[in-house]
């Protein structure tokens, strides 16, 4: 859960919650229904998101061996399954402690990062298509912290000295 709210429920022993506190945690209350109706869509159209986005992959980067490709919508489509959760959970967190296990490593170890960039931009696209903005405007900050990761990968892997591993 949110960490923000997790707190809200730490010590009930020693105070009651101060109004600032209440308008949390009724904001997150209030927006549960719309929550779970962007995640319901995302679990239940997850084939239908992704097909055209590995469609537009391929026909924008005809260079990229296929199973390059076939492996970075594999990690889109994780990395969508772990934003949808944090979007749920409201805990934008959640994205980022999930991902930063693997994913940088994953993404250095196969050399996806311009696919995976490119992924994200068409599947960006493809999602304002299909969700309301109520519901884009829920996910949008966790899908942003995967992209933040991936950024952050590209720059690791540019700032290391040519004969250096960036690895172990």
């Amino acid at each position: 859960m949110n960490p923000k709210l997790d707190a809200l429920f730490d010590e009930p022993e020693k105070r009651y919650l101060n109004a600032d506190e209440l308008s949390v945690l009724s904001q997150y209350v209030s927006s549960i229904p719309e929550r779970m109706k962007a995640y319901r869509l995302l679990r239940d159209q997850e084939v239908a998101l992704m097909q055209p986005v590995a469609d537009s992959l391929q026909q924008q980067m005809p260079d990229v061996p296929e199973a390059t490709l076939e492996f970075s919508v594999r990690s889109g489509l994780l990395v969508l399954r772990y934003a949808a959760m944090a979007m749920l959970m409201d805990d934008e967190v959640f994205v980022e402690e999930r991902l930063r296990g693997w994913l940088p490593e994953i993404v250095k170890a196969y050399n996806t990062e311009a696919v995976d960039q490119k992924l994200f931009e068409v599947l960006a696209q493809r999602l304002s298509q299909t969700l309301p903005p109520q519901q884009m405007s829920l996910l949008k900050p966790c899908l942003e912290k995967a992209q933040t990761l991936l950024k952050n990968v590209r720059e690791t892997v540019e700032s290391v000295p040519a004969g250096f591993s960036s690895g172990f």
